[in-house]
């Protein structure tokens, strides 16, 4: 294997602990920061009492096809109860108590639109289905709002793969129960169609003994007392489950100036009151400190509870819950913190570290990278009074491959994240895990799934906010101003203590449409409905199928639709340049708040992106279909006052996985073993205190296949999902390898990277020489790579006890 002297050997991370999180951390307890955490302190013996034995009755709502009709259906769909075949389905009856069907196609969809039950505000949990299949490799389910199917769309794009919410089938004789659950919050009232993909094969028989919907009421009625994560409309967090009259007993000893800091919830109608009660060892009596009454379910309330009379004692401090027998309640994440006082420290470490992230944003469209548009002028006055990168090249071109990336400092091939199904192993040790076991506070704002509990990113954070907008009738990217509100409120109720913040917003990811007033910043609102009409002719004409329903056209599909290129696209970059805008004032309003609560000066913010947008640059539209300079040349922007030099400009080559280091060494915490960016401090100009030095190296850039079935390009057509390249900056020149490709592809790719940071003139032709020393280099950086891929869950929890592995499960950390 060859090995590269700009890369460091990795070493995976074993899972030594219950949790995971303390290994390879060293020195995390230098940070000084206290946080007893009561999830991490739990064990079976400290609950008390005895609540009603779970197994409520079943609140879902369940179609089977004996006996009556439960609910009447329409008089057309009278024979099949309601169930429709949409597309790909051929003789669908119901015989003998089965729902009957065959697929005509690789891509048989049916559906029911539901009709009882619609005002329910439980969430929804998992649809269960009963069947027998005689051939196929996954079963697949869409929820949809009200309105009709758009059979067209779904067509299309089938093809892509299983959907989000599937299971791998069983074909045979048998019956089996599937289980399907969704990666995103998804309350009951927005589920009004249930679209079903019984297999993926074309001529396979199914038989539907029945199907179910499983809501989160009836869920937890399962889920025994303890340790879990849970999820409160989309606020998630790790938890302590307990039922009325159960009591949590914890034993702790107090640190000084401490404070209870938690979330308390329930999922039940029926009034929930929650206890705090401690009996110090040296009083006789226990004392209630907060009695909390929840009257309206499926929400959190913080709590914040003063323990400074404690100070330096023994106590044991009980979580009571009380109200009807069997009353579910939710205490989310109680930690015990100490407040800090003073500035002591400034100098030393941050109190807190922000690191946002902004989805799909291109440096070339901000004018703090000298765009001719205004777009960020705040951004402009932040990077004033800290670092701009200029050269900043992410490893991946879409969110889900890249935000792994940067938040384990691991290259794709290595944490092995690449298509939408995949998660990060749990034995990977990400940044919020350093910063949670350095007794942080920590929270990520997640606006989309990829950079959540769907790729298994809420690792190491407390709490976890996740968007419901894809979910929603009407899909918004505009995340901002919502989580800017969630962020500043939540550094309020943190601010006494350290903290690390991950929020992600979405503003500039398409839909490129900002939000009111800045749709009409640079766009020209009397020309709205012309555009909107364009895109529709458009989706006639795409012949990607993930792409015809968000109108993201190549230039010869837009010519095909009688549409003008230029003008079309010119557009759309005046509503992206208004989301960017959009964006950036949300930005200046949480540093406002830092201002105000007196954290500006002492906080560490990182702002950047993890990935471009091509706006045909290459002849496409989107991200994550290629490895060139408009997706891979992301921005990157750092501040820490008294540390950073103002008006720092950092032309160097960096990578994206270089940001995990850089922040630890601000917070004076140990790099996880095996880790593969290297800190910025050095180019930063700092005072700390650090002997490490700056080891130019290349940067690189994936672009994975995405699709479940990409082992070769379609022959049919250029297929984006399926092509594989790697790309290789040294900082004068730039190779792309594509190693899956369509015939019309070369398989080198080469670009001056100082004055073509587009990547639109290869030379690879007259540079024979270039092209072989970097495909050298390159095909090294992959063997190691390689060699250091994680290994899956199912090799790294072999020699854990049942109870350790009980406690992963339970927080979705190993499925």
């Amino acid at each position: 294997m060859v090995k590269l002297s700009w890369v460091r050997s990795v070493v995976i991370i074993a899972i030594t602990a219950p949790l995971a999180f303390d290994a390879c951390i060293g020195r995390a307890a230098s940070s000084g920061a206290v946080a007893i955490r009561f999830v991490d302190l739990y064990k079976p013996e400290m609950l008390h009492g005895s609540a009603p034995p779970a197994g409520r009755a079943p609140t879902g709502i369940e179609w089977r096809f004996d006996g009556p009709a439960p609910v009447p259906a329409p008089k057309e769909l009278a024979a099949t109860r309601g169930w429709e075949a949409g597309i790909g389905i051929s003789d669908l009856t119901i015989r003998d108590g089965w729902l009957l069907g065959r697929s005509s196609s690789a891509y048989p969809v049916l559906q029911i639109e539901r009709s009882s039950d619609l005002d329910n505000r439980d969430q929804f949990y998992a649809i269960e289905i009963r069947m027998k299949v005689s051939a196929g490799g996954n079963v697949s389910v869409i929820t949809r709002g009200p309105g009709p199917v758009p059979w067209g769309e779904i067509g299309r794009g089938l093809d892509q793969g299983p959907w989000p919410m599937s299971a791998p089938l069983t074909p045979g004789p048998d019956v089996q129960t599937y289980t399907l659950t969704s990666a995103a919050p998804l309350n009951a009232t927005r589920i009004r169609r249930i679209l079903v993909r019984p297999t993926d094969a074309a001529g396979a028989t199914f038989e539907i003994e029945s199907m179910r919907l499983v809501f989160r009421k009836e869920y937890l009625a399962s889920v025994p007392s303890g340790v879990s994560w849970q999820g409160l409309g989309e606020i998630y967090r790790e938890s302590l489950v307990s039922r009325a009259p159960e009591t949590l007993t914890f034993s702790v000893l107090v640190p000084e100036r401490g404070w209870l800091d938690l979330g308390v919830g329930t999922i039940d109608d029926a009034p929930a009151t929650f206890r705090v009660s401690v009996k110090a060892n040296d009083a006789a009596a226990e004392q209630v400190l907060r009695a909390a009454t929840v009257t309206t379910p499926h929400r959190w309330e913080r709590l914040s509870i003063d323990l400074s009379q404690f100070d330096g004692r023994k106590i044991d401090i009980s979580l009571a819950v009380a109200g009807d027998a069997g009353t579910v309640g939710l205490w989310g994440s109680p930690v015990i913190r100490s407040r800090q006082t003073g500035s002591a420290g400034i100098a030393v470490r941050p109190r807190g570290v922000i690191w946002i992230h902004a989805d799909t944003l291109r440096p070339d469209h901000l004018s703090v990278y000298g765009a001719g548009r205004d777009t960020t002028p705040f951004l402009r006055k932040l990077a004033s009074e800290g670092a701009v990168f200029s050269r900043a090249m992410s490893q991946g071109t879409w969110t889900k491959v890249s935000t792994p990336s940067f938040l384990t400092s691991l290259y794709p091939t290595t944490h092995g994240v690449a298509r939408q199904s995949d998660r990060l192993p749990a034995s990977v040790t990400t940044v919020a895990d350093v910063y949670r076991a350095a007794g942080y506070a920590t929270v990520s704002l997640s606006s989309v799934v990829f950079t959540g509990r769907f790729t298994n990113l809420h690792k190491g954070f407390e709490e976890v906010h996740e968007a419901t907008s894809q979910s929603d009738p009407v899909y918004t990217s505009k995340s901002a101003r919502e989580y800017v509100d969630r962020a500043a409120d939540w550094i309020d109720a943190h601010k006494d203590g350290p903290f690390f913040m991950y929020l992600h917003v979405f503003d500039p990811h398409p839909p490129y449409e900002p939000r009111h007033p800045y749709e009409s910043l640079w766009a020209d609102p009397a020309k709205r409905d012309e555009h909107l009409k364009q895109r529709e002719a458009m989706r006639k004409t795409i012949k990607e199928p993930g792409m015809a329903p968000r109108g993201m056209a190549t230039t010869e599909e837009m010519k095909a639709a009688g549409v003008d290129p230029a003008t079309y696209l010119a557009y759309d970059k005046d509503w992206y340049d208004g989301s960017i805008r959009a964006l950036d004032a949300e930005i200046a309003r949480l540093f406002e708040r830092l201002r105000a609560g007196g954290l500006d000066d002492r906080t560490a913010v990182v702002f950047m992106s993890d990935h471009g947008e091509e706006f045909q640059d290459h002849g496409r539209m989107w991200h994550g279909q290629s490895a060139y300079g408009e997706l891979a040349h992301v921005p990157l922007v750092i501040r820490w006052p008294e540390q950073i030099p103002a008006g720092t400009r950092v032309d160097e080559l960096v990578e994206s996985i270089d940001i995990m280091p850089t922040v630890l060494d601000f917070s004076q915490l140990a790099h996880p073993a095996g880790i593969q960016g290297q800190t910025l401090v050095p180019l930063l100009r700092t005072k700390l205190d650090t002997a490490v030095s700056w080891k130019k190296r290349p940067a690189i850039t994936e672009k994975q296949p995405m699709t479940e079935d990409a082992d070769a390009p379609d022959p049919r057509h250029e297929r984006d999902a399926s092509w594989q390249s790697f790309a290789i900056n040294d900082g004068d020149w730039k190779l792309i390898h594509h190693t899956i490709r369509p015939p019309a592809r070369p398989e080198f790719e080469l670009f001056d990277a100082r004055r073509d940071v587009l990547d639109r003139h290869d030379v690879a032709a007259q540079h024979p020489d270039v092209v072989q020393r970097l495909a050298k280099a390159l095909d090294g950086w992959h063997q190691m790579a390689l060699a250091s891929r994680l290994k899956p869950d199912t090799e790294t929890t072999k020699n854990l006890t049942p109870e350790q592995l009980r406690k992963l499960r339970s927080l979705g950390y190993v499925k």
